[in-house]
């Protein structure tokens, strides 16, 4: 094949092309002050325990993407619009549609003193995907040549070819892992972190724009406590002296603190606010389209909810749920109901896939569908949705229970679990026995993003163990095709299977609705809803 070198950028222009309004700031953000603010000031701001020790390829959750985000540096990140720039990366060469070469910039630092160079990255990976290590993010790596889902092996496509530069050998051509790259399964670790992983995930050595600020900064269930690494020299150097990252038991607590000046700045706002927070707040509120998907997931192995029976009672579920109201009712229209899998900010979506008349409110149709499903097998018991209390999560659940209550005349409920990581514990190890919430919040902006790492066979948040190898297969022709209007055409292919099939039930798209007390400045929210910490100041 004819080798052509494409820039990094350019593949992001033809992947992300759809992104402008997931990168609009609120009235109160934009491009840091000349003044700075205070360069010593600590910002405080809203978090949740994360699920699992801190080791970048495991962990697959907000609370502890959160901080690994800020410790560490991949090969690239993405900025507000969701656009990659190079990180420890000089350089990200697409050789052609199944080789890349990557260098690394000289004199990148973990905080332990040690450069970063290409084995850290190399070494990292093949942690990653390890199958003894049983890490959540593994999935990541089955596109690079070596990847077994079967045995312990090691990544044969990684090959050092000096102490900065590295190449990758793909098992088939993946036209967006260099869109890839800038996610957490892809960062690097230190040579010391093999030397006792889990001693490493409770105070892990990173190379990003914060550090840890003592071995102690970790008060588990309360926050932590994270300061300016004065060894970062990428484009995400803070212009604050660190962030204190509170896990709040709830929404409402933080949205308290919020209104009291007592944190600076909160990417959530409870239920009972919505309807309020943006008179309150004025232009220190933030409302923006967001790559974030909700949806509920029933596994497949839960009493009638397996076989035809099951598809029959997912359908009947889906058109039971009124989210026209719900999410004007209760969301104040700041979610917008789901028509696929993805999100509308991402380019390639599309709100006219065949099939998708199963996410509209229709009573009749759903009560008949659960009617054929107790000719096979009748109903008993209650259906119920797990959710993690800590989140804003009871006002939706109980609507949408309420919701299928009336319209099918079955008992349901919500089932609250305390805080993030118990739901996600039970989620994880297949102990939980009733439905539960599910959503994505993207990590870098492709369709993809949303299919393959959730529904494919085996990945690694396929929390509903779904397999479906006509959907395997049309997200593989669609990650191999080199033109971005073919891949979207396939992922849209494989998403009317979806609709059929109904491994999660889509709900909505959500906005990102926060705000940032008096008093701070330069507040801008990124593509998938995430704060540029980096940038605020007070």
């Amino acid at each position: 094949m004819k080798r052509n070198k494409i820039a990094l950028a350019g593949i992001a222009l033809l992947v992300a092309g759809g992104l402008a309004l997931a990168g609009c700031s609120s009235s109160g953000s934009g491009t840091p002050s000349a003044s700075g603010g205070d360069s010593t000031a600590i910002i405080k701001t809203n978090g949740s325990e994360p699920q699992n020790p801190l080791i970048p390829t495991n962990t697959n959750e907000t609370g502890g993407g959160k901080i690994i985000d800020e410790i560490f540096a991949g090969l690239v990140y993405y900025d507000a619009k969701g656009e990659p720039q190079n990180d420890v990366a000089e350089s990200i060469t697409v050789d052609d549609p199944q080789n890349l070469t990557v260098k690394l910039k000289k004199g990148q630092k973990f905080t332990d003193g040690t450069e970063v160079q290409a084995h850290n990255f190399i070494d990292a990976w093949n942690y990653g995907a390890k199958l003894s290590n049983k890490q959540l993010s593994s999935y990541f790596f089955e596109d690079i040549e070596g990847f077994s889902y079967d045995e312990d092996s090691e990544l044969t496509g990684l090959k050092e070819v000096d102490d900065y530069t590295f190449t990758i050998a793909l098992n088939k051509p993946a036209s967006d892992f260099a869109l890839r790259l800038g996610y957490s399964a892809f960062y690097p670790l230190p040579d010391s972190a093999f030397k006792d992983m889990a001693a490493f995930g409770e105070n892990p050595v990173g190379n990003g724009p914060y550090k840890l600020a003592s071995d102690t900064a970790w008060e588990h269930d309360v926050q932590i406590s994270l300061v300016k690494n004065d060894d970062y020299t990428g484009g995400r150097a803070p212009k604050n002296a660190g962030l204190d990252i509170i896990f709040y038991a709830t929404q409402d607590a933080a949205y308290a603190d919020l209104q009291g000046n007592n944190v600076d700045v909160i990417d959530g706002i409870p239920p009972a606010a919505l309807a309020t927070f943006q008179d309150e707040l004025g232009d220190r509120a933030v409302n923006q389209p967001a790559a974030i998907f909700q949806s509920f997931t029933i596994p497949s192995r839960l009493a009638h909810f397996s076989g035809e029976e099951g598809n029959l009672r997912r359908q009947a579920l889906s058109m039971s749920i009124n989210r026209e109201e719900i999410t004007k009712v209760v969301f104040q229209d700041t979610r917008t109901p789901a028509s696929d899998f993805t999100s509308p900010v991402i380019a390639g979506w599309s709100d006219s896939l065949e099939g998708a008349d199963v996410l509209a409110y229709n009573p009749d149709e759903a009560k008949k569908l659960w009617a054929q499903a107790d000719a096979i097998s009748p109903w008993s018991g209650s259906f119920q949705i797990a959710y993690n209390s800590d989140g804003g999560h009871q006002t939706w659940v109980d609507a949408v229970t309420n919701s299928i209550k009336n319209t099918l005349g079955i008992d349901a409920s919500g089932a609250p679990y305390a805080d993030f990581a118990s739901l996600r514990s039970k989620v994880t190890d297949r102990t939980i026995e009733t439905a539960f919430r599910t959503g994505w919040q993207a990590d870098y902006p492709g369709l993809y993003n949303f299919l393959g790492p959730i529904y494919a066979t085996n990945a690694g948040s396929n929390d509903g163990d779904y397999s479906n190898p006509d959907f395997d297969k049309l997200l593989s022709d669609g990650i191999s095709a080199t033109a971005p209007e073919a891949a979207n055409g396939d992922f849209q292919k494989a998403q009317e299977i979806l609709l059929k099939d109904l491994p999660a039930i889509p709900l909505w798209y959500s906005n990102v609705d926060g705000g940032f007390a008096e008093g701070v400045q330069n507040v801008e929210f990124g593509w998938n809803s995430v704060p540029l910490y980096y940038q605020i100041t007070k």
